[in-house]
């Protein structure tokens, strides 16, 4: 897991100093993933290896899909094709390019992780098996909604003053808004993921994916035409 942490902080330190705005959204993927380093150590999981094996797979569709992308390989998953233009290309406030990477990474790339990481188990696994899963994956967002004040303070108001503002005039409220939806999203996740383990054949899982792509590059787009101060 501390090579995993390494590779993300030297990621982000080699797009600071190219002026690469992809750098921001790699630094809360840092933090986030040291949050839960910590939490995995700190024993808030019932199965800390199997969250390891999933935080593990997880990255690896972001680092495939990045190779991909820097490679000009049209093999490029259309949802972080997407990310990566906008963020590289067009001019938008910090909280799209965040959002933007989130919504690729959450909405996209875990419930193919979550099906990767479950799919031997569950045919044979008890709904008191499932639900300590479904439990461990829960428990992710409140490492998350901890981590997000921490985000918003050291990444996104040093570059966008109007939201140090905002912070100040909504207390935790803009904090709590922020994990909302990225609760809500990692809830329609496992629902995704239970879609694609539940499939009658590989036929059926491509036409879910499908949906779900779809699903996803219409948010990003949506994100991308939200104005924000």
């Amino acid at each position: 897991m501390h090579d995993l942490l390494d590779r993300m902080n030297a990621q982000a330190s080699a797009w600071e100093r190219k002026g690469d705005q992809r750098c921001h959204f790699q630094r809360c993927y840092s933090m986030m993933s040291a949050n839960m380093v910590k939490a995995i150590a700190d024993g808030r999981f019932h199965d800390a290896a199997w969250v390891e094996r999933l935080m593990l797979r997880f990255a690896d569709y972001y680092y495939d899909a990045l190779q991909l992308y820097d490679g000009q390989s049209d093999q490029t998953p259309a949802v972080w094709k997407q990310v990566h233009d906008a963020t590289c290309h067009r001019r938008l406030h910090i909280l799209q390019r965040l959002l933007l990477g989130i919504n690729a990474h959450i909405n996209y790339d875990l419930p193919l992780a979550l099906y990767e990481c479950l799919r031997d188990e569950w045919p044979t696994a008890d709904e008191t098996a499932r639900q300590r899963r479904r439990e461990d994956h829960e428990t992710v967002n409140r490492v998350i909604a901890e981590t997000i004040d921490a985000v918003q303070d050291s990444i996104i108001e040093p570059r966008a003053v109007a939201m140090a503002l905002i912070d100040r005039l909504m207390g935790r409220t803009d904090e709590w808004l922020l994990a909302q939806l990225i609760r809500n999203w990692r809830t329609e996740v496992w629902l995704v993921a239970r879609q694609l383990l539940e499939a009658n054949d590989d036929h059926q899982r491509e036409n879910i994916c499908r949906i779900q792509e779809s699903r996803v590059l219409k948010r990003g787009r949506r994100l991308m035409l939200e104005e924000l101060i």
